[in-house]
């Protein structure tokens, strides 16, 4: 069963309180997202359409309990967002203050990140959660492009996002030019803490994680002991979809 990740005390600020998240996707399941959770959904900052504002909007509408944005190389539509959900969430204390008796759900927003990288001699995707935006080690990654050389091998990805106090997870590992078997293992080898194991590969509507690739990353997962993540990695203007 999903749990709420009500904050606790660190000195971190919530967007970086990674063992909530890490607690929080212990209980990952097929039905988590999109519902409950999505942690892999894009802004205009990167490659999709929704503006951040709108992006949480909807995120509130639905009732998510916790979501991430990744947008690629970019925080800036997660600093948008992260003010905007400050802003909702002030505003809705005032009303309930005054005179209103409505509660809405407020969403846990963590930061995230995808990046591009090197794994095998291919390109795939690496997802970066609960991080310090602000750390060095990340600020090659965080330039609204791709990098190159060293710095583009999964391996010194990783090692940044954890440096940087986050969790790494690789993207939707069955939709590269190499079996999942070979890029998971490869990615377990090298630390990664996790994998996106809910994923719909076809693009369903309604959204619902692809059974066959499902089944044989969750065994990965189990395999190599690592946290599973789930999103819809929306591009469009609907947080319930991907396109």
């Amino acid at each position: 069963m999903a749990v709420n990740p009500a904050p606790v005390a660190v000195s971190r600020p919530a967007a970086q309180n990674m063992p909530a998240l890490k607690r929080v996707l212990e209980t990952i399941r097929a039905d988590s997202c999109p519902y409950s959770f999505n942690f892999h959904m894009h802004t205009a900052h990167s490659d999709g359409q929704l503006q951040p504002e709108d992006l949480i909007e909807q995120a509130i509408a639905i009732g998510l309990k916790g979501l991430a944005i990744t947008d690629h190389h970019s925080v800036s539509g997660y600093r948008i967002a992260q003010q905007y959900l400050d802003d909702w969430k002030w505003r809705s204390s005032s009303r309930r203050g005054s005179s209103s008796n409505t509660c809405q759900s407020v969403p846990y927003l963590w930061t995230g990140v995808e990046i591009n990288a090197d794994l095998l001699g291919i390109e795939v995707h690496i997802l970066g959660y609960a991080f310090d935006p602000a750390h060095p080690c990340l600020q090659l990654y965080l330039q609204h492009r791709a990098v190159q050389g060293n710095a583009y091998q999964a391996a010194n990805v990783i090692t940044a996002i954890q440096k940087a106090g986050g969790l790494a997870v690789l993207a939707h590992p069955a939709r590269y030019r190499r079996s999942p078997i070979d890029l998971i293992q490869a990615a377990a080898h090298l630390g990664i803490d996790g994998i996106e194991t809910y994923y719909a590969y076809n693009n369903p509507n309604p959204w619902k994680p692809s059974p066959s690739q499902t089944e044989q990353v969750q065994k990965l997962a189990t395999h190599h002991q690592l946290l599973s993540t789930c999103g819809t990695d929306t591009h469009g203007l609907n947080l319930l979809q991907r396109l």
